[in-house]
């Protein structure tokens, strides 16, 4: 089981992290998780494919990513209700740090790919990466 995410251990869950896995987790809890988790996961993962983003910002994105990707953590997936609650506690944290890199167009495409990804508004073959 994992730790507490923090910004101080954020660096531990980096090696979790690789875009495949990200668009795989994501496309697997959108129906449970919904706008609370996809939407703020999704502006870090754009943050992140930004320029020109400090290495420690960076750092604390891929931590936050990796630790929503992993699959043993604080509080397991499954669990009804709580199982994202830590994922979702993680992503907020890791958002509030790395604040000052979001910028409108990042938001907007963040919320373009969250209306593709929950499930009444998306056809199931098709591609979410922009």
């Amino acid at each position: 089981m994992a730790e507490k995410f923090t910004l101080d251990n954020a660096h531990r869950y980096g090696r979790h992290y690789d875009e495949q896995s990200f668009w795989r987790k994501l496309r697997r809890v959108a129906a449970k998780a919904g706008s609370a988790l996809l939407y703020p996961a999704l502006q870090l993962y754009y943050v992140l494919q930004s320029g020109d983003v400090p290495l420690k910002d960076k750092t604390v994105i891929i931590g936050a990513l990796g630790y929503l990707i992993l699959p043993a953590d604080l509080v397991p997936d499954f669990l009804p209700l709580l199982g994202l609650t830590d994922d979702i506690a993680a992503i907020s944290l890791a958002l509030k740090a790395v604040q000052r890199n979001l910028t409108p167009a990042i938001n907007e495409q963040a919320r373009r790919q969250t209306e593709r990804l929950m499930p009444a508004d998306k056809p199931s073959d098709t591609n979410t990466e922009e």
